[in-house]
């Protein structure tokens, strides 16, 4: 079919205005494993004029596990990673997996966050554990129960590393799994959290749910109400965290954590205020000696 004749006019210029933008965005880098399929759970906390620009680990025929998680945060697999971002020149960077996180200690987070920001132009960089840490703080909960999709020997690990921040787990739980996470029904990690909360030897201050290939985006104000003290997740607390290093707020209506209405509104539930009123002042995050890197250990 022939394209019709329009009219032309010589000499006569249309006046129409060019629109404006595209608006500068603010980039977020996210290094994740190679098995992270929860993309748009991350996005679901971003606001507006922010974007993420995600990269993965190369994959391993490696079931989940202590030995996934030392080979997905080995110090040479996570430069890469962070070169593969710099282009997009990202205002701050994420390492978005709690195991390949706490798998170290202390001080293996530590030496992840650094080679991050040296390796990506010295940019705030954060992981999902040390996020899991800095929410805490800001919650004031030194006590706490943790939930896990994990096996039971990946659990112990995590609960090591919350006591080496001074952290005391009163109750955990765990599902047992090594691989395909985030195929779990909602109703799993709910039921989860309650057989953990029933079982505690001491009141928690809060729930952490650990693991990014975890869905919670949807779950955390549900469990928030039913069982009324702050309950934080991996994904929540490590887009919480990168995104305030680069001056913006993460959005999650009615999760304690990062609505200041649910924390601070009229309408907030009774049992968190009660739970936060009357603590002590934060803890203080130790101060770990600072050490040059030495090669990377055998994995």
């Amino acid at each position: 079919m022939p394209w019709p004749d329009f009219p032309r006019f010589p000499g006569v210029r249309m006046d129409v205005p060019l629109p404006d933008g595209p608006e500068p965005l603010c980039g977020i880098g996210v290094v994740a494993p190679f098995d992270f399929a929860l993309d748009r759970e991350l996005w679901r906390w971003v606001p507006d004029g922010v974007a993420l620009h995600l990269t993965r680990t190369p994959f391993v025929p490696v079931q989940v596990g202590l030995d996934l998680a030392r080979i997905v945060s080995e110090r040479e697999t996570l430069r890469s990673a962070v070169r593969s971002l710099f282009a997009v020149r990202p205002s701050a960077l994420a390492y978005a997996c709690t195991l390949g996180s706490f798998v170290g200690g202390l001080t293996g987070e530590r030496t992840m966050t650094r080679v991050m920001t040296r390796e990506g132009g010295e940019v705030p960089a954060v992981t999902s554990s040390g996020a899991m840490l800095s929410a805490l703080y800001e919650l004031r909960a030194r006590r706490i129960a943790v939930i896990t999709p994990y096996t039971s020997s990946v659990t112990s690990v995590l609960v090591e590393y919350l006591a080496e921040a001074g952290i005391e787990v009163c109750g955990h739980g765990q599902l047992g799994l090594t691989g395909e996470i985030w195929r779990v029904p909602h109703r799993e990690v709910i039921e989860l959290a309650r057989a953990t909360m029933a079982a505690v030897t001491a009141p928690p201050e809060a729930l952490f749910i650990s693991c990014t290939n975890l869905h919670t985006y949807d779950l955390i104000p549900q469990l928030e109400a039913e069982l009324r003290i702050p309950v934080v997740s991996a994904n929540q607390v490590t887009m919480w965290d990168v995104l305030r290093r680069a001056g913006h707020a993460a959005v999650g209506p009615y999760q304690y954590l990062l609505d200041p209405e649910a924390r601070f509104g009229s309408g907030t539930t009774a049992g968190l205020v009660d739970g936060l009123t009357g603590l002590p002042a934060a803890p203080v995050e130790p101060e770990l000696p600072r050490q040059e890197e030495g090669p990377a250990p055998p994995v």
